[in-house]
């Protein structure tokens, strides 16, 4: 449980800020770092969130034998994920969910923000069969206004996904952002590495770190 402007959020984490975070989200921002430095550390940031997701996930016991022959109790994970990145800037987290989740399906959806109104446009999903059975982690940066957020939650829904299989992870929230989102869905679950002050007269996150897919991808 996280509180945000003193209402609490059950369903919202936020990583810890330890002195490692705090230094990798400080290269992140800072407008003087190189392109390659930004990807580095933003996935380093990206792994330790979706360890965090990974906790969420149900275990059920599992006994196995060690190299010694003595028994070990432990446990398993249950059921199968599937990670929908929000395209574009989605994308960039993908690689960070692989490298921890060995057996895991990626999906897509394509929502963009009209910089205009900052309202969602939803263009195209590409999801398996079977989405409904999974449970499924978004994937998106920057949670600003929450409606590109949103629109993604309610295509999972009208496929048949449950909001209590469904985990956002995401790594600059904006407190607005966190409203909308678990105002309209307070089945799901966010994940997060830090809750910024708020959003500015563009709907822009302060104090932010920019345009994150267009540092990421090279196209600022």
């Amino acid at each position: 449980m996280a509180t945000i402007n003193g209402k609490e959020y059950p369903q919202l984490a936020i990583l810890k800020m330890t002195s490692q975070l705090r230094t990798l989200m400080t290269i992140i921002r800072n407008k003087d770092t190189k392109r390659n430095d930004f990807i580095f550390y933003s996935d380093r940031i990206n792994r330790l969130l979706v360890e965090e997701g990974l906790n969420y996930l149900p275990t059920r016991e599992k006994v196995v034998q060690t190299r010694t022959g003595e028994t070990y109790v432990g446990s398993e994970f249950v059921g199968k994920i599937c990670a929908v990145p929000i395209i574009r800037a989605g994308l960039s987290m993908q690689n960070s969910i692989r490298e921890v989740a060995k057996r895991i399906r990626i999906a897509h959806i394509l929502i963009q923000r009209d910089e205009a109104t900052a309202k969602p446009i939803f263009f195209k999903d590409w999801l398996p069969d079977d989405i409904e059975n999974r449970f499924v982690f978004i994937l998106d940066p920057m949670l600003a206004t929450g409606g590109s957020a949103n629109e993604t939650i309610r295509s999972l829904k009208l496929k048949g996904v449950g909001e209590d299989k469904i985990i956002f992870i995401n790594l600059v929230a904006a407190p607005e952002g966190i409203e909308a989102v678990l105002s309209a869905y307070p089945g799901i679950r966010i994940i997060t590495a830090e809750v910024d002050q708020g959003l500015d007269e563009n709907a822009y996150i302060l104090p932010g770190l920019g345009d994150f897919g267009d540092i990421y991808f090279g196209t600022d």
